[in-house]
């Protein structure tokens, strides 16, 4: 039987599609890759010019080690968990209860107080740095992971609840009505009935809030400074020496900074996939 010019429309997109995918890929892991390369070089590739060439001698374990023993990656990397675990969490918890309020409560400024969470997201926070540095000054909170920590959950407590909101409206609303009329309180039905169905959102979510503020370095460049405060992002660049860059180390240093988060994605990734395509399909 022959195919239909449908079938083999079809067939003609597909392999342009098939066909595509190594193109992709090899774009997405150019960088990576290019990284990867930089972080076993010895330092005289670069000196001589030698940048995009293999390297002359393998010198991944003396370039880690570096990184690992000779400098305060470590203590950066201790900042990065300071800093972006308590986000995560206070981020996620104050977005829950809002996006119960906004999801649940019917009053008259509930899509007025909806659309300024909206409208945050969309504000450009590179014209908040003057302001936002200057509030820390005021505070006592500059060059303190405690600042940095209150200052995330505020800029992402927006989008996470934007996100909550959304998803506790998609619920099934009889299930609540059921529990107010067995006489539960409103703690408890948030509590015991919304907060366990919500459960891949907030797997979901943690992973992205969680890979947002790991690799935040704006704001960790703007509101700290030294190794007693700032995550590893920033720590980074100490590498840097007076009068030229030690990219081998640079290098080094940011694949030992991306491995936490990917390790949460490949952890979480039954949840977040859960949680990103839960109500996709009725």
């Amino acid at each position: 039987m022959f195919p239909t010019p449908i079938e083999k429309t079809s067939r003609s997109w597909q392999i342009t599609y098939q066909s595509l995918l190594p193109v992709a890929l090899i774009l997405w892991l150019a960088p990576l890759l290019a990284v990867a390369v930089f972080s076993v070089k010895p330092d005289a590739d670069f000196t001589t010019g030698n940048y995009w060439g293999l390297p002359s001698t393998f010198e991944g374990v003396t370039n880690y080690g570096k990184v690992f023993l000779e400098s305060d990656m470590p203590r950066y990397l201790l900042n990065s968990v300071f800093i972006t675990v308590p986000t995560v969490i206070g981020a996620v918890a104050l977005s829950c209860m809002t996006g119960f309020a906004l999801g649940i409560y019917k009053f008259r400024a509930n899509l007025w107080i909806f659309f300024m969470f909206v409208a945050g997201n969309f504000v450009p926070f590179q014209i908040l740095m003057v302001p936002v540095r200057d509030l820390t000054l005021d505070l006592g909170l500059y060059n303190t992971k405690t600042g940095l920590v209150l200052f995330h959950i505020a800029f992402q407590t927006g989008f996470c609840t934007l996100f909550m909101r959304n998803f506790i409206r998609a619920l099934p609303f009889p299930l609540i009505e059921a529990a107010r009329v067995e006489g539960i309180s409103e703690w408890r039905i948030f509590w015991f009935v919304v907060l366990p169905l919500m459960k891949p959102a907030i797997a979901a979510l943690s992973v992205l809030i969680f890979t947002f503020i790991w690799n935040d370095y704006f704001w960790a460049v703007v509101l700290t400074q030294g190794v007693e405060s700032q995550p590893v992002t920033a720590g980074i660049t100490s590498f840097n020496a007076q009068y030229r860059a030690a990219y081998h180390l640079m290098s080094a240093g940011s694949i030992v900074a991306a491995l936490p988060p990917v390790a949460m994605f490949f952890l979480m990734q039954k949840h977040f996939i859960a949680g990103l395509t839960l109500g996709a399909v009725k």
